[in-house]
């Protein structure tokens, strides 16, 4: 199935919590931080969203950081994503 976002909105795949600290300390799943950055997976086209005009930044590929609790998690074909506004999105990681 293949999922296409609309307005300004953008669909993230989170990237893997690290598993180890920079001491080697291995990390259970309740100690792993939720992480912030994320892939890009699709973009929307942008437009006209609530009377503005919105010009589209990010592209599919970019790492990007988006707000902690932002977003709606949707669960397609056994993978997680994350939909998100583009102005949920704070930086792009290079």
């Amino acid at each position: 199935m293949k999922i296409k976002p609309l307005a300004d909105r953008v669909i993230l795949k989170m990237t893997e919590a690290e598993e180890t600290t920079k001491g080697g300390i291995i990390l259970t799943g309740a100690a792993k931080e939720k992480p912030e950055v994320a892939e890009v997976i699709a973009v929307g086209p942008g437009g006209m969203v609530d009377g503005k005009e919105v010009v589209m930044t990010v592209k599919v590929g970019d790492k990007v950081i988006m707000s902690k609790y932002s977003g709606t998690q949707v669960k397609i074909d056994g993978e997680e994503y994350t939909i998100v506004r583009q102005n949920d999105i704070l930086a792009t990681v290079e």
